[in-house]
Parts: structure tokens; C-alpha cells; sequence
């Protein structure tokens, strides 16, 4: 009996992997966490909240914030935020960019988190990191506006896991590693860069 229920199962995972190996992947490339799950709209108003990030413009007229997952403008005088993204999609760590035309942020729009950047304009997302298992995030802007560095989560017996700071070209690529974790359990913190970028 054991060894028939030993062969069954094993003939059973066989053909689970073969038929998993078999399907066509799905086009990483077109995949958006807004179009892949279903949704349903509520509508709601807020004046405050809590666990947010924001960030100040260089000319210091506008704070750029995340919260709930979307990340809005809004006037350093104070006024009604503006959306500058929406959806599905879990947008936080919202930084200007030198010039202040563009924002990086951390979303999983493309499956897992990686680092992004959008025009202030709400227009021309796009995704700088392309990391498929690690998560990324926490970007920030070399002042030259050409580089973003961000932190890569490495995860062990901790929850939160450890980090290794990433230095990427803001159209992309595959990253320069500028710091090495010193285990699974010591984080080195946020990165930040010193204003003459050295």
C-alpha cells in the first residue's frame, strides 16, 4: 500500500511539473498588476495619514507623497492633493528628481517591487529595475539626475531581511552593486547621497 501510494504521488508530481514546464510562460514583458487581478472602485476622502513617505521638490513649492498605494502632488501651501498615480498598483518612496520633472518611487506594477520613475505630469512611467526575485526599494537620486540607488532586500531568518545598496541608470540596466549585505539579519539602512554626489 505504501508503495503504491509513494508511486502514485510520485507520477502525480511528475506530470504536475511536466505540465508546468510545458505552459508558455506568461509575457513578463506586458504584465501589469492592474490589468491582472479584479477590482472594484471605492470612493473615499481623506485629510490625514499615517506610515507615508514624502518628499520635498527642489524648488520647495511642492511635496510629492505616497498613500494607500497612489502617490499624490500637492501645494506646500496645502490645497486638494493631485493623483499623479492610481490603481492596483502599490506606489510608495516617492523622491523629485535634481531638475523636479520626474519622481522615482518602489512599485510591484510589474510584479515584484522595483524601482520606477514618473514625469510630474502623471505620463511616461518607467520601470527602471528589472529584478525578478529580490525586492527593491527605497530609491534616491544622484544629484546629477542620471542615476537612481536603491536598496536590494535580501531575506533570511529576519522578516524584514537585509540590504545591499544598487546603483542603476535611470533609463535601466542591470545595476552596479555598491555595498555587500554583512549577513541576513543586519540592515545597513536608507540610502541617501551627499549633495555633491560623492
Amino acid at each position: 500500500m505504501h508503495r503504491q501510494l509513494s508511486l502514485a504521488l510520485g507520477l502525480a508530481l511528475a506530470a504536475s511539473g511536466a505540465a508546468y514546464a510545458a505552459k508558455p510562460k506568461a509575457d513578463e514583458a506586458t504584465w501589469n498588476v492592474d490589468t491582472a487581478l479584479p477590482g472594484k472602485t471605492v470612493r473615499f476622502t481623506v485629510d490625514e495619514g499615517t506610515w507615508m513617505s514624502l518628499d520635498l521638490s527642489p524648488d520647495g513649492r511642492t511635496l510629492v507623497f505616497d498613500l494607500l498605494g497612489d502617490l499624490y502632488l500637492l501645494p506646500i501651501e496645502g490645497g486638494k492633493a493631485k493623483r499623479l498615480t492610481s490603481g492596483a498598483a502599490y506606489d510608495v518612496q516617492p523622491r523629485f528628481s535634481p531638475d523636479g520633472t520626474q519622481v522615482a518611487f518602489s512599485s510591484d506594477r510589474g510584479g515584484g517591487h522595483n524601482l520606477w520613475r514618473i514625469g510630474v505630469d502623471g505620463k511616461d512611467a518607467v520601470q527602471v529595475t528589472k529584478e525578478d526575485f529580490r525586492l527593491l526599494n527605497n530609491p534616491v537620486w544622484t544629484p546629477d539626475g542620471q542615476y537612481l540607488i536603491g536598496r536590494k532586500h535580501f531575506t533570511g531568518q529576519r522578516s524584514l531581511g537585509a540590504g545591499e545598496l544598487w546603483l542603476y541608470h535611470s533609463s535601466g540596466g542591470s545595476g552596479l552593486q555598491l555595498t555587500k549585505q554583512k549577513n541576513d539579519q543586519q540592515d545597513l539602512g536608507e540610502p541617501a547621497v551627499s549633495p555633491d554626489g560623492r
